[in-house]
């Protein structure tokens, strides 16, 4: 959940300096962008949103448990395979 919002908050912040009404807030949700600023706030939106998506260490013990158990009650063997695929990154040793 705090990683939702944290990458939420990155995108707001990236698109807070074209808020159009004076005092800078998105409350409205008006944006004003320059045609010439288009490319660099896409790249700087795709850039936040990746970084929230990148994988932060080895998952706890506690996560592991509660994904295998999750998996578990899925009805076939793929299905509890592809569950653990979308949701770790298994490396090969």
């Amino acid at each position: 959940m705090s990683d939702d919002r944290s990458a939420t908050e990155r995108i707001l912040n990236v698109l807070r300096p074209f808020a159009s009404n004076w005092s800078g807030t998105l409350g409205r949700g008006d944006l004003v962008i320059p045609q010439r600023e288009i490319p660099r706030l896409i790249h700087e939106i795709l850039d936040a949103s990746h970084d929230a998506g990148e994988p932060h260490g080895e998952a706890s013990e506690v996560d592991i448990f509660q994904l295998l158990n999750e998996a578990r009650r899925l009805p076939s063997l793929q299905d509890q395979v592809e569950r653990l695929r979308t949701a770790c990154v298994i490396l090969k040793r």
